[in-house]
């Protein structure tokens, strides 16, 4: 069982997420949070796996709540998902930044909403590759999302050439099949390549990942696959 936890300051929204949620059959709504300090108290005291946390909450808002439960390393095990009305290229960047597992725009479809949740729950990153190009436009073109360079990622000098090659290919948002067919690997090799960057880089999941790439210049803007 899934255990989520909802961070949204509408008493109807959290209600219809919890009414979805909970039809899936292998996820459990523990509690609701109406902003970022009781999302993080929550995440706490109820040991969430899931949190479904807005952008914009009064107070402590869903990126800074985010970054704190991030930060937390007693809640290293737990994975927010950041809800929003806007799919801005802004949030999309700065809540990967601040440690969420992924993103989602709060009129996404029933189905796609619990995939999102079990995706996550797996330790798995909610990044279609659409998103993640928009994300490499942002850091290509955004003043403030300037690359940090790799004096600021030291632990990739860590990596091995294959794990770097894999690193490059999680940057264009493929998934553990995707890599292995690129590479001729197995999937289980490419699975256990992308744990192995994922320890070396002390990232939490996949868009972590992504991240650290474009930041560290090991991955540059545009030399990622183009669309399909």
């Amino acid at each position: 069982m899934i255990r989520v936890l909802l961070a949204d300051d509408q008493a109807l929204i959290r209600a219809g997420f919890r009414v979805l949620l909970e039809a899936a059959g292998d996820v459990q709504v523990i509690a609701e949070a109406v902003n970022g300090d009781q999302a993080i108290d929550l995440a706490r005291a109820e040991r969430a796996d899931v949190i479904l946390m807005d952008i914009r909450m009064p107070g402590t808002d869903g990126l800074e709540a985010t970054r704190r439960i991030a930060a937390d390393e007693d809640l290293a095990g737990v994975k927010v998902i950041i809800l929003t009305t806007f799919e801005s290229d802004e949030y999309v960047y700065q809540a990967l930044r601040a440690g969420a597992s992924g993103f989602l725009v709060k009129d996404t479809e029933p189905e796609d909403l619990i995939r999102a949740v079990r995706v996550v729950a797996r330790g798995e990153a909610l990044l279609s590759p659409s998103v993640t190009r928009r994300l490499i436009t942002s850091l290509a073109t955004g003043g403030a999302r300037r690359a940090a360079g790799p004096d600021q990622f030291p632990a990739l000098s860590r990596l091995t050439v294959r794990e770097r090659e894999v690193l490059s290919l999680v940057a264009e948002g493929l998934s553990n099949e995707e890599i292995a067919g690129r590479l001729y690997l197995s999937p289980l090799t490419s699975k256990t390549h992308v744990s192995r960057i994922m320890t070396k880089l002390d990232a939490r999941d996949r868009a972590q990942l992504v991240v650290i790439a474009y930041e560290s210049g090991l991955v540059l803007p545009g030399s990622a696959a183009s669309p399909a």
